[in-house]
């Protein structure tokens, strides 16, 4: 009789290489921009050594800082982060306090 694995994966984000959820597609992006500057310095150009001393440099650094900040900040650290950035600090009122709480009305008696 034919045995099945049990899909273990159902509701996990994405992981390739210990590298999960939007790091996979910080890296991706970079190697992709890594890549494409790379051939906009050749076509300019640029001494092909440079080039290539650029593209590993460039893609070494990229690899070292996408895997630290995946190991920094977890799954979804970094998307806290970023919002905590956006929260105000502390919230400015100038208003008076006579103004905050207005006083009642005296309804127009007829």
């Amino acid at each position: 009789m034919m045995e099945y694995g049990i899909n273990k994966g159902i509701g996990q984000s994405v992981e390739f290489k210990g590298l999960k959820a939007q790091y996979l597609f910080i890296f991706a992006g970079g190697l992709l921009a890594v890549f494409v500057l790379f051939v906009i310095f050749y076509m300019a150009g640029v001494d092909q050594w440079v080039c290539i001393g650029f593209g590993v440099a460039a893609a070494s650094a990229l690899v070292w800082l996408t895997f630290r900040l995946n190991a920094r900040y977890g799954e979804h650290g970094l998307m806290k982060l970023l919002a905590k950035r956006q929260h105000p600090h502390y919230l400015i009122n100038r208003k008076t306090p006579r103004r905050l709480f207005p006083a009642k009305r005296k309804e127009a008696q007829a």
